[in-house]
């Protein structure tokens, strides 16, 4: 039978702050609501996998998520979203995808380029290890889809890079569970980096966009 949140006490709780938030909410979700952040992830890349699946491996750990079914409903996840890229790029094509897409907020045009330019350069091979790479990982389906990679070959290469990269952090908030005093006395590191890594997003991507318009004048 598959362990549930209301099964054990509360794990997140002795983590403060957007931490403990996340932690709260995934394990309120449960092992489905791993897999809706690693879809969503997927599609909308400034959503961190590297808090998310961690913090999950954490709470597997601690009795409250199933370790199996949370590495099953997050590669579900990555490859469901990679997925809906691919059809997005094979039906709109490549610049019509991109044109649409980087009008998302915290994302820019040339995150897309960048995985496109790496799938030129590496073929099918940049689906399975674009899968391990932050900033490439979310965007590499859309050309594979608008240059027509055989479906079959995609799904291999994605489910395989996607069932790594989740395998590898789950694993390591799983490990770190046997650490709860540590995880907990340095959560409040973990806040202050995940606060900067989103200030350092949001001022690149002002950055990117403030010169663009300058060249584009």
């Amino acid at each position: 039978m598959w362990a549930t949140a209301g099964d054990a006490t509360s794990a997140a709780g002795g983590l403060g702050g957007l931490v403990g938030a996340a932690a709260q909410v995934i394990e309120n979700l449960g092992e489905w609501g791993v897999g809706a952040f690693t879809l969503a992830e997927t599609v909308v890349p400034p959503i961190p996998s590297e808090v998310i699946l961690p913090l999950a491996g954490y709470l597997a750990k601690q009795g409250s998520l199933n370790l199996g079914l949370i590495f099953l409903t997050s590669t579900l996840g990555a490859y469901l979203g990679a997925l809906f890229l691919y059809w997005l790029g094979a039906r709109l094509g490549l610049e019509r995808s991109i044109r649409g897409l980087s009008k998302l907020p915290l994302v820019d045009r040339e995150d897309f380029e960048h995985a496109a330019g790496w799938f030129r350069r590496h073929g099918r091979s940049s689906i399975f290890f674009g899968r391990l790479l932050p900033g490439v990982r979310s965007l590499i389906s859309l050309p594979a889809g608008a240059s027509s990679m055989p479906l079959g070959t995609f799904t291999i290469f994605t489910l395989a890079g996607s069932a790594l990269w989740n395998g590898a952090l789950i694993g390591l908030g799983y490990l770190l569970g046997t650490q709860y005093h540590l995880i907990e006395g340095y959560s409040k590191y973990l806040n202050y980096a995940v606060y900067a890594a989103i200030a350092i997003a949001v001022v690149l991507l002002v950055v990117r966009r403030v010169r663009r318009a300058k060249v584009n004048r």
